[in-house]
């Protein structure tokens, strides 16, 4: 039965194909990893995907998943104050805590559940939210939520305006400052040491998303905040289970005692939906462990990161400074970027095309991730295809 929904729902679709920006979702038939079989191309070289460790397949923490699989079941049934907390959460909840430099720490289905779970329970009838512009969508839906009493969105890393918003908040306001770690877009890191800075300085809290920084940057691999030395001093930091830390699903909140206790009381996501499945508790217990047991793992995404910059600069390409393992290469319109990418995978080479509303209009862009499962012939491989596609056609 066709409705009138349905046509029009139709209608923006085919609005879509014809600006050359519907996006196509390709399957993969292989485990996650620098080379994949995808339906349809047979082997492609992978630019693309989160697994910055190269741990989503690790034997490892495969076999964590199915020894978690056959000890505890393969879901909870429930969520967790009713029956569904299993003695994984805890083990993987106290690693979580030790790695974020925080007292406690708390498992959610997801990164972005654990940011809805934050802000809105955070907010009160006083609060005051800064968020930065280029903040990760689950943020700004976050933000959305919660309907603080004031929000200010500050430009993109403006340390001077997030200053003067502070100074201008209501003095007995609860402030929330709210930032990326790592822009998963631009490739580049929060100031979080003026951040720090001017939080300490106007009584507010600071709420990072790691996300795209733990397991890539730090010492020891404990994200933004390590690499910054203020392991610590961020009050608290939401990350993912679902990338470095062995690529399955998974979010956690990591702050205090008390924060953490109030988000089991009154967090909607914690109280409305299951808990995270035990087999993911384990494998990424033992990713966690594996990235502190091998620091080689660390090294060997730093240098092919280093590398691959290289190689695009000596191929004419002109990537995003960052520090972090993702490397953006702007190319302007949606179409074109989609069309970029497109040609990339007739050449072997799967990294993906974004464009508006993912980036702001005229800003569209292809994003190079690097992981440490990439071998130098993988890179040698994968910059060959982007000279090609570079060249004019014959």
């Amino acid at each position: 039965m066709t409705t009138t929904l349905d046509s029009q729902v139709g209608s923006e679709l085919d609005a879509l194909r014809e600006a050359r920006t519907y996006k196509r979702f390709l399957t993969l038939e292989s485990p996650q990893g620098p080379v994949v079989r995808m339906e349809g191309r047979g082997e492609v070289i992978v630019l693309s995907s989160n697994n910055y460790l190269g741990l989503a397949a690790h034997p490892e923490v495969v076999r964590a998943g199915i020894e978690g699989l056959e000890r505890y079941g393969a879901g909870t049934a429930s969520v967790r104050f009713i029956c569904g907390t299993f003695a994984p959460h805890h083990e993987l909840e106290r690693a979580l805590a030790d790695l974020s430099g925080t007292e406690a720490a708390l498992t959610y289905v997801s990164c972005w559940n654990a940011n809805e779970a934050v802000v809105p329970t955070l907010t009160d009838e006083t609060t005051v939210i800064f968020t930065d512009e280029l903040n990760h969508a689950s943020i700004i839906d976050a933000v959305r939520l919660s309907r603080p009493a004031g929000k200010v969105i500050y430009p993109h890393s403006d340390m001077t305006a997030l200053g003067d918003a502070l100074a201008a908040a209501p003095r007995d306001a609860r402030k929330l400052i709210l930032t990326d770690g790592v822009f998963s877009m631009e490739g580049d890191l929060a100031k979080l040491p003026e951040i720090v800075e001017l939080a300490r300085a106007h009584d507010a809290t600071v709420v990072v998303d790691d996300s795209h920084g733990v397991g890539v940057l730090g010492e020891t691999g404990r994200g933004t905040v390590e690499h910054f030395g203020l392991l610590g001093e961020v009050d608290i930091i939401t990350g993912t289970l679902g990338k470095a830390l062995g690529g399955a699903a998974g979010g956690y909140v990591a702050a205090s005692e008390e924060v953490c206790d109030l988000l089991q009381q009154r967090s909607r996501p914690q109280l409305f939906s299951n808990a995270l499945p035990p087999t993911v508790a384990c494998s990424a217990l033992r990713a966690i462990e594996l990235m502190l047991e091998q620091p080689e793992l660390l090294a060997r995404l730093r240098e092919n990161t280093r590398a691959f910059r290289a190689m695009l600069s000596e191929a004419g390409y002109s990537p995003l400074d960052g520090e972090a393992a993702i490397i953006p290469i702007i190319v302007g319109e949606t179409a074109d970027a989609i069309a970029l990418s497109e040609r990339l995978l007739d050449e072997g080479v799967f990294v993906t095309g974004f464009g508006f509303p993912v980036v702001p209009e005229g800003t569209a862009r292809v994003r190079v991730q690097m992981s440490a499962a990439l071998e130098p012939e993988h890179l040698d491989r994968a910059i060959e295809a982007f000279r090609s596609v570079s060249r004019p056609p014959r």
